[in-house]
C-alpha cells in the first residue's frame, strides 16, 4: 500500500442507498492501484422514513420506475459479483450515519470494519439498520464498546457533522448519492469502475503537473 500513489477524494453516501452500496464496491477495487484516502460524507436521503422499517413500495416512486431501478440494480450486482438480497424494505438511516461518523475517530481499520458491515447488514442480510439494537450488535462485533455507541447518538457533534456534510454537498452542487469527488471532477450515480479509474488517473496527473 505504501508504494501506491495516494488519491484523496470525497464520497457522499448513505447506507440505505443501493447504488451507494454498489459504488462502494467499485471504488474499493481501485485499492489495487491507489492508496485511497476517502473523506466519507454521509447524507441522510430519506429522513422521513420510519426507523421501524417500511416496504419500499411506500417510497415516492412509481411502480414502473422502481421495477426498472431494481432490474438495473440486480443486473449490476450480478455483473460485478456483488452479494445482494432482494431489496424489499427501507428504513431510517440517521442513527447508522451518526454511528459511522463517530467511529471515524477510532481509526481506519475500525471504521471500515463497521462501514462494510453496515452495508452488508442491510443489503445482504436484510437487517433493519434503523433499529438501534441491530446497530449496537453490529458495532459490538467491530469491538466498539457500549459507552462509545451511546455517545454517537447523544453527542451533538456527529449531528453537526451530518449538517456540515449537507452544506459541503451543496457547495459541489450535489443533490443525490452516491457522488464521488475527484478533485474538481464530480461523478454522480451508477458510476462505472473504468470511469472512476480515469478520474483517479487524471487527478494523479494534475497533482504531478
Amino acid at each position: 500500500m505504501a508504494n501506491l500513489p495516494e488519491i484523496q477524494l470525497t464520497v457522499f453516501s448513505d447506507y440505505i442507498c443501493p447504488f451507494c452500496y454498489v459504488g462502494h464496491h467499485r471504488l474499493m477495487r481501485l485499492r489495487d492501484s491507489y492508496d485511497l484516502k476517502i473523506n466519507w460524507c454521509f447524507l441522510e436521503i430519506h429522513p422521513e422514513n420510519s426507523a421501524t422499517g417500511e416496504p419500499v413500495t411506500d417510497l415516492d416512486y412509481s411502480s414502473e420506475f422502481w421495477d426498472q431501478l431494481m432490474k438495473n440494480l440486480k443486473r449490476v450486482a450480478t455483473e460485478e459479483n456483488i452479494p445482494l438480497a432482494e431489496h424489499t424494505f427501507t428504513t431510517n438511516s440517521k442513527d447508522a450515519l451518526l454511528l459511522a461518523e463517530t467511529c471515524k475517530q477510532l481509526g481506519r481499520d475500525v471504521f471500515y470494519d463497521l462501514h462494510e458491515k453496515l452495508f452488508s447488514a442491510f443489503f445482504v442480510d436484510k437487517k433493519n439498520i434503523g433499529d438501534r439494537e441491530v446497530l449496537r450488535e453490529i458495532a459490538q462485533g467491530c469491538g466498539i464498546d457500549n459507552a462509545f455507541i451511546d455517545n454517537a447518538w447523544s453527542d451533538i457533534r456527529p449531528q453537526q457533522r451530518l449538517l456540515e456534510n449537507f452544506n459541503q454537498a451543496r457547495q459541489f452542487h450535489i443533490n443525490s448519492v452516491p457522488s464521488f469527488v475527484f478533485g474538481k471532477r464530480v461523478l454522480t450515480g451508477v458510476v462505472e469502475e473504468s470511469v472512476m479509474r480515469d478520474a483517479a488517473a487524471d487527478l494523479i496527473k494534475q497533482d504531478n503537473d
